[in-house]
């Protein structure tokens, strides 16, 4: 509270400024109906967009002569001369009918909106723009509802990881332009695989909860909407550059030809950015590319874009043990005794501290390539219909090596080693574990918008998808290495996964003031694996599933700009990969998950209001979830042959709680916006898994209620922005994350404590003669110097007395440290 207190006489506007708000709405020439979602310019900059009653605010305009552009899919941009005074400006603008369709068409169908009764959030270029330093696309979000982040490498580039409502990435659906980014094995998206992707963004909408139906896996927390579709119309060029703490570099370099005889377009980046991490050993280095070639007619867009990253990232993936953060050698004794860590490990490890690695071998490294190809057609099919149709292929490929020592030659399919009389059975060797992958496929989504009358608008959509997957081991050296030679591969299988859905959705508006959304989803899958994995484990698996999602909703408008609504939606998804490779025989096969996700709100949006005082944005809404699991595969402590956890099904769980957020801004030179999330997280009946002094699983007898895992019953988010003078724009972020528990027992010995970060930012921005922009910035994280982990694991079994012991290891996070950047516009 001090730090924004002190931050306010810095925030105060200035009565001297002359710039006054304008206000209007926009609607349908012909007939008068409101046009929401167009798109508001001002000097070619956006600046907001319309409501769902076609109003628009812009909260200041300086002095002087400029011009307010309107752009809206399906109808002619509108360009209008625009005085800049003191008083507020109120317009009615009229659009006609007969405009080139823009790149969101092909998106419109998987978005969200105020009559989908499902709560969202969507972030615009220009604020993922504020946002971006370089750090990864989990950490642009931290602002919205219900996120929590966290980073291997501890400073938000390389490997990180977002949750919302306490789903993992694996349960968050994330798109782009409608193609399917996770992982058709892990559920996964690997943003370490796409460095900079921000940089290439047009919009994009987090929704939570099931929200509307996707391509691809199942939303079964939130999902991630990203569009790179925009159509810029002028040529540009820009560059981007950051530098900071831990040698950490960001180079961007941005251009666009702009409309080429009036229909075509190509626009293009590069990117890299490299840190050596907070961690020890924990370096990234990331390359990236992005190029687009458009054409685009009044009724008809084609756009082949190309994307692909390149990562390689020292592994940093074992965290620390919990003893070298907290200085405990009592407890540092029993990771040495119980051989989690060797003497000369733990001796590296008090002297590294919270920064300590694990891995010392010089090239233990994870490196991969990912390459994306995309060909979108959106065509108009007369003035009430368009379709939006994509083929895709991302080919995967690449490799982690890792030194092992003292392995047995046996589990490399290697005979041992006999040396006259001595017969050698282990060597240290050092292997890659390989993925070579191809996911292809389809979608589609027929829309009917009708412009005279809105009170049906529909979607009839769909995708086909194939995942082809090789994975593999080779040994590429062995200190005694027997029959085996160079690339010497131990084991090989193959994944055949194919996945296709369809789906109807439409709102009707009943009444003036209701709306009724209804959604179906079928969806059909087919999962196959042939061959061994390490240890000649044999992984063969043949699975089908079919879901049925159902999904529901009314929106009542109370007044202008005053909406309660009430969802139900269906989720479902088969199991991951390792619930069925990691699987001991005997064990009961992994089932289905399934999800009733119940949400309901109210939201309050005034562009232009005097609440608050003259001239105020306001926007309030409140959320409830209960969200409710049948069969959800959580962890009991069973491990497999290896130690690695194994995920059991649960009969009963749920989650339920309440999404508050609020924006107020002041004419553009004061805001405050805020999310608290509040929530109950709970599995019902649920029966932990400990092992005896023999090893032998033993499951308790005592059903209870217990906490999901990694699953913080109050969330928040603050950020506190002010311009003080014309350019200069200061920011507070602040986030909080309560207490956490690193598996399902709900045990004060395996949790993650709770924490606050503060965060500050500052851009400055002049428009000089000879460019467009240059603009300065500043990312100051974790202001407070707080130390502080986000993430963790934890395992346990006896130790030599029997009793059960436990290990935990944690993620810490980086103190403070600052990204300072360059940015030109041309």
């Amino acid at each position: 509270m001090g730090s924004a207190a002190l931050a306010l006489p810095f925030l105060t506007p200035q009565a001297a400024w002359a710039q006054g708000p304008v206000a209007g709405t926009v609607t349908d020439a012909r007939t008068g109906t409101a046009l929401p979602g167009a798109t508001v310019l001002l000097d070619g900059a956006v600046v907001g967009a319309t409501d769902a009653t076609g109003a628009f605010a812009v909260p200041a305009v300086p002095a002087g002569a400029h011009e307010l552009r309107i752009t809206f899919l399906g109808y002619d941009a509108l360009r209008q001369p625009l005085q800049g005074q003191a008083a507020e400006q109120r317009l009615t603008l009229g659009l006609r009918s007969g405009g080139i369709l823009t790149g969101e068409a092909l998106v419109t169908a998987s978005r969200a909106n105020d009559r989908t009764a499902t709560a969202y959030t969507n972030v615009s270029k220009e604020e993922l723009a504020r946002r971006n330093f370089g750090q990864d696309i989990p950490y642009l979000l931290d602002q919205t509802p219900s996120v929590v982040v966290n980073s291997d490498a501890g400073a938000g580039v390389g490997y990180t990881d977002i949750r919302i409502r306490g789903t993992s990435n694996t349960g968050i659906n994330m798109t782009i332009n409608g193609v399917p980014l996770n992982d058709a094995e892990s559920h996964g998206s690997f943003l370490v695989n796409l460095p900079d992707l921000a940089s290439s963004i047009s919009s994009l909408q987090v929704q939570r909860g099931v929200g509307t139906s996707q391509n691809g896996g199942a939303a079964f927390g939130a999902s991630i909407n990203v569009s790179t579709l925009e159509n810029r119309t002028e040529a540009y060029g820009e560059t981007q550059n950051s530098a900071g703490s831990f040698n950490t570099w960001k180079n961007t370099v941005q251009f666009g030809t702009g409309l080429l005889g009036r229909h075509f377009t190509v626009d293009g980046r590069l990117s890299r950015i490299a840190t050596d991490g907070y961690m020890n050993r924990a370096a990234s280095d990331l390359k990236s590319y992005y190029l687009s070639a458009g054409f685009q007619a009044k009724n008809t867009l084609v756009k082949f874009i190309t994307f692909s990253g390149r990562e390689k990232t020292y592994q940093a993936w074992n965290g620390v043990p919990e003893p070298l953060i907290t200085g405990n050698r009592q407890l540092l004794q029993q990771f040495i005794d119980n051989g989690e860590l060797s003497e000369a490990d733990a001796a590296r490890g008090l002297q590294e501290g919270r920064r300590y690695s694990y891995y010392t071998y010089d090239n233990q490294t994870d490196n991969y390539q990912q390459n994306h190809y995309q060909l979108h057609l959106a065509q108009g099919l007369g003035p009430d219909w368009n379709i939006g149709a994509a083929l895709h292929l991302t080919r995967g490929f690449g490799y982690y090596e890792s030194y092992r020592a003292n392995r047995k030659l046996v589990d490399y399919n290697l005979p041992n080693v006999v040396i006259g009389s001595e017969t050698i059975k282990r060597t240290n060797l050092v292997d890659r574990k390989w993925l070579d992958n191809y996911f292809y496929g389809g979608t589609f989504a027929l829309n009917y918008q009708p412009r005279a009358n809105d009170k049906l608008q529909a979607t009839l959509g769909g995708a086909w998808n194939q995942f082809t997957n090789d994975h593999y081991g080779e040994v590429i050296w062995a200190q005694y290495a027997s029959t085996g030679n160079i690339r010497h591969r131990y084991y090989f299988n193959d994944a055949l996964k194919t996945d296709y859905n369809a789906y109807a959705r439409a709102t009707y508006l009943v009444l003036p003031q209701l709306s009724l959304y209804g959604d179906l989803q079928v969806r059909r899958i087919r999962y196959d694996i042939d061959g061994v994995e390490g240890q000649n484990r044999d992984v063969t698996t043949r699975e089908k599933y079919l879901f049925v999602n159902p999904k529901a909703g009314a929106t009542f408008t109370v007044a202008e700009g005053q909406q309660l609504y009430a969802s139900f939606a269906r989720g479902q998804r088969e199991p991951v990969r390792s619930d069925f490779t990691d699987r001991p025989a005997g064990q009961p096969k992994a089932r289905a998950e399934r999800l009733n996700d119940f949400e309901g709100g109210y939201r309050l949006n005034r562009p232009n209001t005097d609440l608050l005082g003259p001239n105020t944005a306001l926007h309030l809404e409140a959320n409830y979830f209960y969200m409710q699991y049948r069969n959800q595969l959580v962890a009991t402590g069973r491990l497999d042959s290896v130690g690695n956890a194994l995920r059991t099904n649960v009969d009963r769980s749920y989650r339920t709680g309440v999404e508050l957020t609020g924006f107020a801004g002041l004419n553009d030179k004061l805001s405050l916006s805020s999310t608290l999330t509040l929530s109950r997280n709970r599995i019902l009946g649920f029966r932990e898994v400990i092992y005896n002094a023999d090893y032998e699983p033993v499951q308790a007898t005592e059903a209870r209620t217990t906490t999901i895992s990694y699953s913080p019953s109050v969330v928040s988010a603050h950020t506190l922005e002010g311009q003080p003078v014309k350019g200069l724009r200061l920011a507070l972020l602040y986030k909080t994350v309560s207490e956490q528990f690193l598996d399902n027992t709900a045990s004060a010995a395996k949790r993650i404590a709770p924490y606050q970060v503060l965060d500050f930012r500052v851009r400055y921005s002049i428009r000089p003669v000879f460019v467009k922009e240059i603009e300065l910035g500043l990312l100051v994280n974790n202001v407070l110097n707080r130390e502080y982990v986000a993430n963790g694991y934890t395992y346990g079994y006896p130790g030599a007395d029997g009793r059960q012991q436990i290990f935990n290891f944690y993620f810490p996070q980086a103190t403070r440290n600052f990204l300072a950047s360059v940015g030109v516009k041309f």
